[in-house]
């Protein structure tokens, strides 16, 4: 039955991840806890799922030519240190309440980002061009958050990332979406690499979720785009409003213990 709820999330995740550029641990870290994992075991098991979900994506963007390398390299390389320093260093700080209450807080954090990309894309007639410097310096900054969040709450941050891409270096959203699930796979190796090292993965259950993901990924590339953004994005919304409470209850299940 575990291992039927494990392929059903990530199926869910991957899904997500195709349609909205992230890597599925929005999904995946609760849904590991409510089924007995220890926070920080199932932020790294989330990672491990997250390369499969957003590599199996990223295949699919590159078959279809929307896959550009070098905007790719640009958000996920710095993504590889931070995403070892929020591993090594940060995660240890927090205690299991701790870590579930800034992953409830992210949740509430997308809900605004998600607005604020709406708003974005209403605004967006012709795209601008963001100058050299500020370009570097905002990929170095959206890369380096994503993996600082990998390394915490095991999300490939894609949901920081889209946004922020929309925000600095004014790309259009489907762009953002494509280079972002790329970016979120170097991420979430980083990130990955680490938890192992610390025994924070369960591999064959992240590999599970890692597997329904990958059918999810496949199959939201090729039809979710299709659907209506608005009543994909209000249900998501109250997905995140939902998973957020559910996350903070969880939290203060655990300090009260």
């Amino acid at each position: 039955m575990e291992a039927i709820i494990l392929a059903i999330a990530g199926l869910c995740a991957g899904i997500l991840a195709g349609f909205l550029g992230i890597g599925g641990g929005t999904i995946l870290v609760p849904i590991l806890v409510t089924l007995g994992y220890t926070p920080i075991h199932a932020v790294g098991t989330s990672n491990l799922s997250i390369v499969i979900t957003s590599i199996s994506g990223s295949i699919q963007n590159w078959r279809m030519g929307n896959f550009n390398w070098r905007k790719v390299l640009g958000l996920g390389l710095p993504a590889i240190i931070t995403a070892q320093i929020s591993v090594y260093y940060l995660a240890p700080l927090f205690p299991d309440y701790g870590l579930l209450t800034g992953f409830g807080s992210l949740l509430l954090v997308n809900i605004y980002l998600i607005g604020l990309r709406q708003k974005l894309i209403r605004k967006e007639e012709t795209p601008e061009s963001a100058d050299f410097w500020q370009s570097i310096l905002s990929r170095l900054l959206t890369g380096g958050s994503a993996g600082i969040l990998a390394g915490l709450f095991g999300v490939g941050g894609g949901l920081i990332i889209v946004p922020l891409q929309m925000l600095f270096l004014k790309e259009p959203i489907k762009t953002a979406i494509q280079t972002s699930l790329g970016a979120v796979t170097i991420t979430a190796i980083s990130a990955s690499i680490g938890h192992a090292l610390k025994g924070n993965i369960e591999w064959l259950n992240g590999t599970i979720l890692g597997l329904g993901g990958l059918l999810g990924a496949q199959i939201s590339t090729r039809l979710l785009p299709k659907l209506p953004d608005r009543r994909i994005l209000l249900l998501f919304r109250l997905f995140l409003t939902a998973m957020s409470a559910y996350v903070f209850y969880q939290a203060w299940q655990i300090f009260r213990s």
